[in-house]
């Protein structure tokens, strides 16, 4: 069957189950959650409570973008039989763990990577066929919830470069005649396209701001999968200490997205016990600094590590999911900040000597899609995930606050729309912090939760005989509907360019508002899914 680009075949890599209990209740349902959706409320004009439904991830890519599932008459799709390069597989690795299916015996994450290595094969036989061409063409995408990231991470940083781990029977994996897992030559081709992780801890996972033990042999149900030590070995990377959300070249980062959760309070797992060791800036079991790879684009949504408002069963996680699998154009967005005023007050008592002033400033952000009900990507002080970044990191070292990155999909423009623009909203709000004198908080004009600088940035992207063309508008200036400025880019590279607009405060103002802003809006746009 004919394989084209970006439609390949998905796989969806289920997360942890911590007891045997859970590992069968996992077994038995078929999809292992990504059949899963939610149903939320929301008010009319009227003030009536209506519910909005999504339906889950897999019945929207049914609906959306024509993929099917693979099971057919209670099994999967029997071997030597065809489907179409549009179906939806889930890896439903936990079976040989399973006392009714299986051993009963725990496995290993490399264990479950090997699988993933001979699910994938298969599934290019069941598309592909005999066919050299198709073969060739052939690749999948890798779509995981929590634990499972770390086993397709495991696949491609492992497996696919060193083979076989020890300790590992090839036997006991390739159980029909004839058959490998095409691990001779290596690196062996992983024939991934995209890999998109829900909440997966990818730095390991912390509790009270400790990174969880490997205890060995005592440790019944695997906690030491989210070890960092333990993660070191098992994604064969370079022996050291820190972190461990790397990719170390195994993979491109720019195709591997990561989704984050914020919402703690409404994760209930482990009797609630996961949740108040982990607190805010967590989906009550990752914290928000671990959840994604280093260098690769994420996003951000007010979910929890899972249940009925957990991340794999939103909105937001699907509308993040399809538009970087599908998407057309790729846009990441930072926030650049050249000058940051203080209080006059605070100005007068230190006498000039910034030395004495210390100062942290919450970040909120939100992306926005047009004719969407959810944002793409939030963060808020509300919800205990706004970007926290000190007067010196801001000032002093120039780091940019990285907002989100985010993907336009022209087929999923509003039909109703009038224009041909592709638009999207992103709006910042910078709080005053609590400043510190002398290491004392200064309250003597503070309000609580004001704001140094908030806009609303709109921005409309569209097609032209030259290219891509950007216009923007200021929501405080032109109201949410328009966007009539022209950007010019600043710097053109490869697939794209990127394009700077001022915020805040004027350079070179003779009256600076006290305190203030001056900044800018970095946006790097460039094609996506262009071969």
């Amino acid at each position: 069957m004919t394989i084209t680009s970006p439609y390949y075949p998905i796989i969806y890599v289920r997360g942890y189950a911590a007891t045997m209990g859970e590992i069968e209740n996992t077994v038995a349902t078929p999809y292992m959650g990504f059949n899963l959706g939610s149903t939320k409320i929301r008010q009319d004009y009227d003030g009536d409570i209506v519910p909005f439904v999504f339906e889950s991830p897999l019945i929207r890519l049914m609906k959306d973008e024509g993929y099917i599932d693979s099971y057919r008459d209670g099994k999967f799709v029997p071997r030597g039989q065809r489907v179409p390069a549009k179906s939806v597989w889930i890896f439903r690795y936990y079976e040989p763990v399973s006392e009714d299916l299986g051993s009963g015996q725990r496995q290993t994450i490399p264990r479950f990577a090997l699988e993933l290595r001979k699910f994938i094969l298969r599934i290019r036989d069941h598309v592909c066929g005999d066919d050299q061409d198709a073969r060739d063409k052939f690749k999948v995408y890798l779509v995981a919830h929590s634990m499972g990231g770390l086993i397709c991470r495991t696949y491609l940083q492992n497996i696919c470069r060193n083979g076989v781990p020890e300790g590992i029977s090839l036997s006991d994996i390739t159980k029909t005649p004839g058959e490998t897992l095409e691990l001779d030559q290596l690196p062996a081709d992983p024939m991934v396209d995209k890999v998109f992780t829900y909440a997966t801890p990818h730095n390991g996972i912390e509790l009270k701001g400790i990174n969880v033990p490997d205890v060995g042999t005592l440790d019944p149900v695997h906690v030491r999968n989210f070890n960092r030590s333990y993660m070191r070995e098992y994604l064969s990377l370079p022996e050291g200490e820190g972190a461990v959300n790397k990719l170390d070249g195994a993979f491109p980062s720019e195709r591997f997205f990561c989704f984050v959760g914020t919402n703690y309070k409404d994760y209930d797992a482990f009797f609630g016990l996961s949740k108040k060791g982990t607190g805010a800036m967590s989906d009550g079991l990752v914290m928000i600094k671990n959840a994604s790879v280093d260098t690769a684009p994420r996003a951000f949504a007010h979910r929890s590590h899972s249940g009925h408002y957990g991340i794999v069963n939103s909105e937001e996680g699907y509308q993040n999911l399809k538009r970087f699998l599908f998407g057309d154009l790729r846009v990441d967005v930072k926030l650049l900040v050249d000058e940051i005023t203080l209080p006059k007050e605070i100005m007068e008592e230190v006498d000039g000597n910034l030395s004495r002033v210390k100062a942290a400033y919450n970040i909120e952000t939100s992306a926005k899609i047009r004719g969407l009900n959810v944002a793409l990507s939030e963060r808020m002080v509300r919800h205990g995930s706004a970007i926290r970044l000190t007067y010196e990191e801001l000032v002093h070292a120039g780091k940019p606050a990285y907002l989100f990155s985010g993907y336009l999909q022209r087929k999923a423009k509003m039909s109703g729309a009038k224009d041909t623009a592709m638009a999207f909203a992103v709006e910042i709000g910078v709080q005053v912090p609590v400043y510190e004198i002398d290491n004392s908080f200064w309250f003597d004009e503070h309000f609580e939760g004001g704001l140094l600088f908030k806009e609303t940035v709109i921005f409309h992207v569209r097609r032209t005989a030259q290219g891509e063309t950007i216009r923007y508008g200021l929501a405080s200036e032109t109201g949410m509907m328009a966007a009539n400025r022209p950007m010019q880019p600043s710097q053109v590279h490869g697939k794209g360019a990127t394009f700077e607009l001022p915020l805040g405060f004027k350079e070179g103002a003779a009256r600076k508002p006290m305190p203030g802003l001056r900044g800018r809006l970095v946006v790097d746009a460039s094609l996506w899914n262009t071969e």
